[in-house]
């Protein structure tokens, strides 16, 4: 079984991930660490805040922050008069193809700048277009094979 301990380490853990990879405020990275090993799943603001040892406001702007990504959601209990703050499972989350093609696009356009002169230039337009347009069309085809693989238990 684990501890209280274990699980803000955890959450220290994440937030030191997430400040480094995603340029949050580690608060906001413990916030979703704590969220995802919590118990129960769902805590109020001032639960987070508690257990966190962190600001009302730190964890107020960190969960206003992970709600706008879509990482979070509030709910409210019939009887409640708080918000209980829980984590949104997206499986498509990260597979969307736009970003992917609009960067590609960008890279065409910066390609047909640099016509003929700058290889250097050119060929680094021309591997971001490729890589780019190689992911997007790739992101679908890989969820729909994790799905396949959640049906058959792999």
């Amino acid at each position: 079984m684990t501890t209280l301990e274990d699980r803000l380490a955890y959450a220290e853990r994440v937030g030191a991930v997430w400040a480094g990879r995603y340029r949050v405020a580690p608060v906001t990275g413990r916030i979703a660490g704590y969220l995802y090993v919590c118990d129960p799943p769902t805590q109020t603001i001032d639960e987070l805040a508690t257990a966190l040892q962190a600001s009302r406001t730190a964890i107020v702007a960190g969960v206003q922050l992970l709600e706008s990504r879509g990482l979070v959601r509030r709910l409210r209990t019939a009887g409640e008069r708080a918000d209980r703050v829980g984590i949104v499972f997206d499986e498509a989350r990260g597979f969307d193809p736009a970003p992917y093609l609009e960067a590609a696009e960008l890279a065409s356009l910066g390609l047909a700048l640099v016509g003929d002169g700058g290889a250097e230039q050119r060929d680094l337009l021309a591997r971001t277009a490729s890589l780019n347009a190689y992911l997007a069309a790739r992101l679908p085809e890989l969820l729909e094979e994790w799905r396949h693989s959640q049906e058959e238990g792999t």
